[in-house]
């Protein structure tokens, strides 16, 4: 149940500029609330510009005893999000557990670590690390795609992550109202009972402002935004 747990709290999103060259300074705080749990967790997101020209996105959450922190450095190339380097820390709850991803895309290797176990794989162009997808997800949405497809390094191997539209709706968040477009993160029903459906705000750059996800056992998981900014500006909803 852990693993679910911090799956939630790590689908966080990032807004996206409508310009494919262009990214948008942001932080956005959430709570998360689970309907089989007496409490709750609490999780930030920051994407910052580096004085080196990279961007670093940067997420902790916590919760009890438990803490995650992950963060990835990336940049643009052609347009697309190119991660450079990934770090993970996970403890409590469990096991504690720890990877390392670097990303050469001149030698096309990425190199590093997961739990002690040395990665070394070959790199294809488009590929995404566990943090640097979501940005790519939304500055997709924002160009007006209905149906998305990554391929993502998850520890030493790769997985393919679809999405897809499934239209406008009207979200209540901590902030207030925000008109949102609904994502579903697509699974073969053969292979997973997991239901996993995203709302991103129209007027704010796409930021995620909630989450809901359903557990093959029927556990359920929920996360709305408490408050956020996007460029310095304060996000606030419409009512």
């Amino acid at each position: 149940m852990h693993r679910a747990i911090f799956f939630i709290l790590a689908a966080f999103s990032l807004p996206a500029s409508l310009l494919a060259d262009e990214l948008q300074p942001f932080s956005a705080s959430y709570t998360a609330d689970w309907k089989q749990l007496p409490f709750s967790g609490t999780a930030e997101r920051n994407l910052e510009l580096q004085e080196d020209g990279t961007w670093k996105l940067d997420f902790s959450a916590s919760m009890m005893v438990a803490g995650l922190n992950e963060t990835s450095w990336l940049t643009l190339h052609n347009g697309d999000v190119q991660p450079q380097k990934y770090r993970y820390s996970r403890t409590g709850l469990g096991k504690s557990k720890k990877i390392k991803q670097d990303f050469d895309w001149n030698a096309h290797v990425v190199t590093g670590s997961d739990r002690d176990t040395p990665i070394k794989a070959t790199l294809i162009q488009g590929v995404q690390d566990k943090s640097s997808y979501q940005l790519a997800l939304q500055r997709d949405i924002a160009q007006g795609k209905t149906s998305m497809s990554y391929q993502v390094f998850d520890g030493d191997e790769l997985d393919t992550y679809d999405f897809r539209v499934l239209g406008e709706e009207s979200v209540e968040t901590r902030v207030g109202t925000v008109d949102a477009i609904k994502v579903e993160r697509v699974r073969d029903p053969t292979q997973s009972k997991r239901i996993t459906i995203l709302w991103f705000a129209k007027d704010w750059d796409y930021l995620l402002v909630r989450l809901q996800q359903v557990e093959k056992d029927g556990k359920e998981y929920q996360i709305i935004l408490e408050n956020g900014s996007v460029n310095n500006k304060t996000v606030k909803g419409r009512s």
